[in-house]
């Protein structure tokens, strides 16, 4: 579903443009992947990899701090979904290796714990056995089921490759990671003067930190969690920044099953599919009061929102933190961001046009291109140019062979 909020009194000169991504688990991260290379595909005259500004939340950090330090989404697809190791090679464990850490270091706890609980007890013995124990249990329950360690080791590896950083100052755009101060219940935005000094891959970590998923995330001496805790997309900050024209992602929204078919009762469904929409009906909700305020707050600015259809089954019935299909799901967020991209073809088009850039029609209209499309053109690319480099080097061969050979 695409949702275009022309400016009311747009600028005669042409501004900033900013991303800004939402999160969503690795599922989330996938269809923003996808949407993210049907985009990129679809627009001319400025490629993702070039814009001013880019916000990330959660699993949107991740896509967002790639982007800005130069990974456009043909490369981000091949690492994380055609499996490619030109780079540095990136595998499922990166996201899903149980925290044995805090495990051991809670088992450690036990004794005391147990001497604790029995000292309460007998100071106290009308309050009962139960009572003490569940302190006691309390206590010993693991902060995270997931290590979050190997992703920011592996995000650190990638952004030390040759002209990357990992250093928000570093960074030719703006760079906005936003996390949550577990101690505060406030936004921390990481690559603002105040967080700027904080590495890349650590900010991001610290985003995508779930609670019960994966362990707070210490820096400066303070813990941070999941930036969706406080808000699902924070286009705002672009907005606030001067940018003009605004892509924004949201990869979760609720699951309209009155319109599904064949229809679906989501009690009938289990607890998880009855938290699911829970959880996305109150981050969608809140995400929505946000943008409708920003024609008011920001009339100069142009946003476009990117989200699944209501009645997406796929989006909603595959599990957030599912591995597993990662190219079936950038296949469908590829396709269905394209047929949303057709259905409002010419609004969108005059807006690019306010903002120096076109769309690319040929390709969108394209019916034979798919997802991986773009990875067998670079291939392709990438062997002819060794052909050619091979026939040059062997003509120079030839050539100073028959130099150095003659009387």
């Amino acid at each position: 579903m695409l949702t275009l909020e022309p400016a009311l009194r747009p600028r005669s000169s042409r501004g900033q443009f900013a991303i800004a991504l939402a999160g969503g688990g690795p599922l989330g991260a996938f269809y923003e992947l996808g949407a993210l290379h049907a985009i990129q595909e679809a627009i001319t005259g400025r490629d993702l990899t070039d814009f001013d500004m880019y916000v990330g939340v959660s699993s949107g950090s991740l896509l967002a701090a790639s982007l800005a330090n130069g990974f456009d989404t043909t490369r981000m697809g091949a690492v994380l979904i055609e499996g490619e190791s030109a780079l540095v090679p990136f595998s499922p464990r990166v996201l899903l290796q149980p925290a044995v850490g805090p495990y051991v270091r809670r088992v450690a706890r036990l004794p005391k714990a147990m001497l604790n609980g029995t000292k309460q007890w007998l100071e106290e013995p009308a309050r009962g056995v139960w009572p003490a124990a569940l302190g006691v249990l309390s206590t010993l329950i693991p902060l995270a089921a997931l290590d979050n360690g190997p992703l920011e080791d592996y995000l650190r590896a990638l952004f030390a490759t040759a002209h990357h950083t990992d250093d928000f100052r570093r960074l030719r755009a703006q760079l906005r990671i936003v996390a949550t101060d577990l101690d505060t219940g406030r936004a921390a935005v990481f690559g603002d003067a105040r967080h700027a000094a904080i590495a890349i891959s650590r900010a991001v970590i610290a985003s995508a930190a779930l609670p019960g998923l994966y362990a707070p995330v210490e820096i400066g001496g303070r813990h941070y969690v999941d930036g969706a805790l406080v808000r699902t997309m924070y286009a705002s900050l672009a907005l606030e920044a001067g940018c003009d024209f605004v892509i924004c992602i949201n990869p979760l929204v609720p699951f309209d099953a009155s319109r599904s078919k064949p229809r679906r009762r989501l009690a009938e469904e289990g607890l998880d599919m009855l938290l699911g929409q829970t959880f996305r009906t109150l981050i969608h909700s809140r995400m929505q009061v946000g943008m409708a305020t920003f024609r008011k707050r920001f009339p100069h600015a142009d946003t476009v929102l990117f989200e699944p259809d209501g009645t997406d089954a796929t989006m909603f019935f595959t599990n957030v933190f599912r591995y597993g299909g990662r190219h079936t799901l950038a296949e469908h967020a590829y396709q269905c961001t394209r047929r949303d991209l057709r259905a409002q073809i010419g609004p969108f088009a005059t807006l690019l046009h306010r903002h120096g850039l076109d769309l690319d029609r040929r390709c969108l209209h394209d019916r034979q291109r798919t997802f991986s499309t773009a990875f067998h053109e670079r291939a392709a690319r990438a062997r002819a140019t060794t052909r050619h480099l091979t026939e040059a080097l062997s003509g120079l061969e030839r050539v100073l062979a028959h130099r150095y050979t003659r009387p």
